[in-house]
């Protein structure tokens, strides 16, 4: 009677632990760049598709230093946003050995520099004399994103720009000086990149890079915390496979950002899904 209390009580508790791996196995974290709005449309995306497959998804918001770093500690779980081969490369050989690539979904990404598509100038050669015309001003975002980096130590030495006032402070301040100098029909000049919702949105057009000092195209990757395909075979197979289309990308986009004014994105995401349910459906099947 003793034993079969013994193997009672063990079978009980190993019963008992895993439950709690399995609801742990459940719990995810997604890290999102501020203000990448690619970043955070398709981290809305997949969490509304992991919670209807029983996942527990969370999404922490971080500048691409801690979230490399918070990646590479298992701090996060997933993130959709990586930029490769130039954009994000620093913080990828730095943290490579403790993040898994899971593959990329999107091949048609680029780094910009845009003014209001009435400005005097088609080119990066054309700003610096030219630089009174915008204010003498080249409105960044975020300090630490690699679009800020790549204007400082490659686009201003190379197009001689040294004399205009770089000024970041994030995309949200960028996004709102492109809306007041679009209003007010003046000259601007913005760090951009596409894919991004703002091209629908303003009249604006990139300049030539003729010395390509932005660098050509990119792809965009979906990295995670080593060992998280181990732990979820099925989210990584699905984010390996994970693809999207321009036109997919830009119509959430502008849903999310542009002709909605909230910050409350779960219902309009899944107003998409319902638009879009084949698609979705295809990204888990």
């Amino acid at each position: 009677m003793a034993a079969g209390l013994v193997l009672a009580s063990c079978s009980s508790d190993a019963e008992e632990n895993s439950t709690s791996g399995e609801e742990q196995s459940k719990d995810i974290t997604i890290a999102v760049f501020n203000g990448w709005d690619e970043g955070i449309a398709t981290s809305e995306l997949w969490r509304a598709i992991l919670e209807d497959e029983g996942y527990d998804v969370t999404l922490e918001y971080a500048d691409p230093a801690p979230l490399f770093a918070g990646l590479s500690t298992g701090d996060y779980d997933l993130t959709t946003d990586i930029w490769l081969p130039g954009t994000h490369k620093e913080y990828v050989d730095r943290f490579g050995d403790d993040i898994e690539d899971l593959g990329s979904w999107f091949d048609q990404a680029k780094l910009t520099i845009a003014v209001n598509e009435d400005s005097p100038i088609t080119s990066l050669a054309d700003l610096a004399d030219n630089a009174d015309e915008f204010g003498n001003q080249i409105v960044g975002i975020e300090p630490g994103a690699g679009l800020t980096s790549a204007t400082e130590n490659e686009v201003i030495p190379t197009y001689g720009l040294e004399g205009m006032d770089f000024t970041t402070s994030s995309t949200v301040a960028m996004l709102s000086e492109l809306k007041a100098a679009t209003d007010a029909g003046e000259n601007v000049v913005v760090t951009l990149w596409e894919p991004h919702w703002a091209y629908s949105a303003f009249p604006i057009r990139n300049l030539e890079d003729p010395e390509g000092a932005l660098g050509g195209a990119e792809l965009i990757h979906s990295y995670a915390r080593s060992g998280f395909s181990e732990d979820h075979p099925d989210v990584a197979q699905w984010m390996g496979d994970f693809t999207m289309t321009p036109e997919l990308l830009y119509d959430l986009e502008d849903l999310l950002f542009n002709e909605n004014d909230t910050d409350d994105y779960e219902p309009l995401v899944r107003q998409w899904i319902e638009e879009n349910q084949d698609y979705v459906d295809s990204l888990t099947s």
